[in-house]
């Protein structure tokens, strides 16, 4: 299977997990998700790939349904609770990064298989996390403020106008902060741009796909929805 074959169905199948786990945990499906998928596209991202013949890092899929499970919770529960979601992130990451490199400072036993393969992933993870907290953190209130902003200038109107050009900056903001503190230095200037390109364009690509999910979302969820 190619990697863009597998890109595709990997899109569809996030953001379809994150509209069952709304249905069967509402809110705190969300939160769990938003967990989940910050620890696990900071794991991913250190992985190069091809897509569409452009150099990429693996993550965005995750990093954006993030974005749409922010924007979900802003939509039906409000901005406090679209704020605690970004919180819930943010602590998961200090957490997963202070941990891991805890875990790295044990001395493996001889037997041990996969110290190595730990140490070449999370031991370059202390950048990245900071870059991804930084980046992060930043967007993602950007996201909740632009989304309110925009649902008020529309009055309650055009959810895919607001799910959109709140993501689409936001993504912006933190694809530019993430690559900057994460990868500038690392590797050759034509292969960050790249990067930086790249990592912009996919997200980009999963907030449009993710129109019709965030309709069936507040569809779900249409009682609950504020005013």
């Amino acid at each position: 299977m190619s990697n863009e074959l597998l890109w595709i169905l990997f899109m569809v199948l996030d953001l379809s997990v994150a509209l069952v786990v709304f249905k069967l945990f509402k809110k705190n499906g969300l939160y769990a998700l938003i967990v989940a998928n910050i620890i696990l596209c900071n794991i991913q991202v250190t992985k190069n790939v091809e897509l569409f013949g452009l150099t990429a890092t693996l993550g965005n899929i995750l990093y954006g349904s993030i974005f749409f499970a922010t924007d979900i919770l802003s939509e039906v529960y409000g901005k406090k609770e679209a704020k605690k979601g970004v919180l819930l992130g943010f602590v998961s990451l200090i957490l997963m990064t202070v941990y891991m490199q805890i875990a790295l400072q044990f001395n493996p036993a001889p037997s041990d298989l996969v110290s190595e393969h730990m140490q070449a992933i999370f031991g370059f993870m202390p950048r990245i996390a900071i870059g991804s907290m930084a980046a992060y953190i930043l967007s993602q209130y950007h996201d909740v403020w632009a989304f309110h902003f925009w649902k008020k200038k529309t009055g309650g109107k055009h959810l895919w106008l607001r799910n959109n050009l709140s993501t689409m900056v936001s993504q912006a903001i933190d694809s530019l902060i993430f690559c900057l503190i994460a990868f500038l230095g690392v590797y050759e200037t034509g292969i960050w741009f790249e990067i930086l390109l790249t990592t912009y364009i996919f997200k980009f690509i999963v907030a449009v796909f993710d129109t019709p999910f965030i309709y069936i979302g507040r569809r779900l969820a249409k009682s609950e929805i504020e005013g």
